[in-house]
């Protein structure tokens, strides 16, 4: 992409387009190999793990999402990013970051996962940063990747350790028999993991990084928050749970962790004004709630609804990305009255909104639901089930606030000629929005693919979904029904369903309840403050840079000392690889 040369620009959206699509029908062409180990293998030798990639559910599922999600933000920008410069540098990071993603799922050495994380923050950084004249965009790619990098050290240390104590990066291996590595080292690997996982997925206490890499394109944060950069600690807590279960205290403190991110960033976005904003700390607080269930010990509940999240999530970014487009503004209060002029975005757009919100038969309902039934299972602590109940009912109201002020109410005077959404930005659309309505039809399926390729993990629902699966005779798809059924059945469902109303009717008859919601005046400041945690992470940012600083004195600027670095650095990885192999 990036040798094409910014002169034709339409080959470049047109090579964009097409390798994106290919890397989508690549994906779902792994699909029948979900519950079958397919296994491509690179002996490097030396020092080097054996390159591996491999197929099970978990992988498979992760990789669809990274490369469909993306060829559909690809396609998304055919649009949005016309008449910008620099597409090479875009397409090419962009398509980087869906390859990179894809690896991080499907290879089973730890040591190559450690690479692919690297990578992604790499691809994160840039895109984030993708607008290099403006310091905004510039900031908060620093502050993404220190913040990143600083919770990747856990996945570093985490991964030497392993192969300390058993000569082996293999991670089926270290699930089977985490008793390898002594106990106190496996807690340091759990929590280490826990603070990787956390950094990654923007959760409690490093969250404030996400609402600030919003200063990337449109295409970008949709690929960011729907299909990459932090679906992948979700999915390293979700990968390594067998060996970390039993680890004391760490449970609780994934669990801790999820509900503190989902309560919180649903505060936040209560109060926010720019809509990619509202967007990104959804994002924070769904992923507390996928947090929270692998805590809570259901693991499937998580990453179904991950696979939900990822489709309406994807869906609401791209659709605001429309309304961006069409405004020039990403500021709410200068929105509003937008539906007769942007009938589709519109439509689209409150089919996402009420997904998140949990709207039966929406898929954001099913998984949602789950999460909640799970974690009133297994002895988990009552108080962090009911602050995770009430999270659903601050997403109703942040969600019918959002919608409320873009689409309804007195139009802005400067509005009045906006367009709807282009071509290609609808063929992105339209398939995000029939998953939207359709994919918790997957659940069955899925539920399958796992059980019977992940063989270290108990997928934990209840009895009757046990039973249901347990049959002779009983298809996948008869199982997603019963669930559906189950669900319904489910007394915490309706509790759930009328704090989800409550929580409409809060936003909606706001003037009614002025006295009473200007008695949380202190909590909405310290909502627009991020509760502090904006000022320590941009401490810990400045502190990283300014010992960035305080390194160049090491660099001379000799370009002939460089390039002795560089031949002395590839000379000790040269003899480091020729004694492994002579070994």
């Amino acid at each position: 992409m990036w040798l094409v040369g910014d002169r034709r620009p339409r080959l470049q959206h047109t090579l964009a387009v097409i390798f994106s699509i290919l890397a989508g029908v690549a994906g779902l062409a792994l699909i029948p190999w979900s519950t079958q180990r397919l296994t491509l293998l690179l002996s490097l030798g030396g020092i080097f793990d054996a390159f591996r990639l491999a197929t099970d559910g978990l992988s498979v599922f992760l990789t669809v999402v990274a490369t469909v999600i993306g060829s559909l933000a690809v396609i998304f920008s055919v649009d949005y990013m016309h008449g910008e410069h620099s597409l090479g540098r875009y397409y090419a990071f962009v398509l980087f970051f869906i390859g990179s993603m894809s690896g991080l799922v499907l290879t089973t050495s730890l040591l190559w996962m450690f690479v692919f994380w690297e990578l992604t923050a790499l691809c994160s950084y840039a895109l984030i940063a993708f607008h290099n004249d403006d310091p905004k965009a510039v900031r908060g790619g620093i502050k993404a990747l220190i913040m990143t990098q600083l919770g990747g050290l856990g996945l570093l240390f985490g991964a030497l350790w392993l192969y300390t104590y058993t000569g082996s990066y293999d991670i089926p291996q270290f699930l089977g028999s985490p008793n390898s590595v002594p106990p106190t080292v496996l807690s340091w690997m759990a929590f280490g993991f826990l603070i990787a996982a956390a950094a990654k997925s923007a959760q409690f206490p490093f969250q404030t990084w996400l609402p600030d890499a919003m200063e990337a394109p449109t295409p970008v944060s949709a690929l960011i928050h729907a299909a990459t950069m932090v679906n992948a600690g979700v999915y390293l807590l979700a990968r390594f749970y067998p060996a970390f279960e039993a680890v004391p205290g760490w449970r609780f403190a994934v669990m801790v962790v999820g509900m503190l991110s989902a309560f919180l960033a649903a505060l936040m976005a209560l109060v926010s004004f720019d809509l990619k904003r509202v967007l990104a700390y959804s994002t924070v607080s769904q992923l507390g709630f996928m947090v929270y269930a692998v805590g809570a010990g259901g693991v499937f509940a998580s990453q179904f609804h991950l696979m939900s999240h990822s489709v309406f999530k994807a869906l609401l970014f791209l659709a605001a990305g429309a309304v961006i487009h069409a405004l020039g503004t990403r500021d709410m209060r200068q929105m509003g009255g937008l539906g007769p002029s942007m009938p589709f975005t519109h439509v689209v757009f409150t089919l996402g909104a009420l997904a998140l919100a949990g709207i039966p038969v929406l898929n954001g309902f099913w998984s949602k639901e789950l999460i909640l039934e799970v974690g009133l299972g297994h002895g988990n602590p009552t108080w962090i089930v009911s602050l995770m109940i009430l999270s659903t009912g601050l997403t109703a109201a942040y969600t019918v606030r959002m919608v409320a002020m873009v689409f309804y109410g007195r139009g802005h005077q400067d509005h009045h000629e906006a367009h709807d959404a282009g071509t290609a930005m609808k063929t992105a659309l339209i398939p995000l929005a029939a998953g939207t309505l359709t994919t918790w039809l997957l659940l069955g399926p899925f539920y399958a693919s796992l059980k019977l390729s992940l063989p270290h993990h108990k997928l934990e629902l209840n009895a009757v979904w046990e039973e249901a699966v347990g049959k002779a005779g009983v298809s996948e798809w008869e199982m997603t029904f019963k669930v559906g059924l189950e669900i319904l059945r489910e007394p915490s469902t309706y509790l759930v369903l009328l704090v989800v109303v409550l929580g409409v009717a809060a936003w909606l008859g706001r003037a009614r309840l002025a006295s009473l919601i200007a008695t949380f005046r202190g909590v909405e400041k310290a909502a627009q403050a991020s509760f502090g945690f904006e000022a320590i992470n941009e401490v810990v940012v400045q502190a990283v840079q300014r010992a960035g600083e305080a390194l160049r004195a090491t660099q001379t600027g000799y370009l002939a000392w460089n390039i002795f670095a560089i031949l002395l650095g590839w000379l000790v990885v040269l003899i480091l690889t020729m004694l492994g192999r002579a070994g």
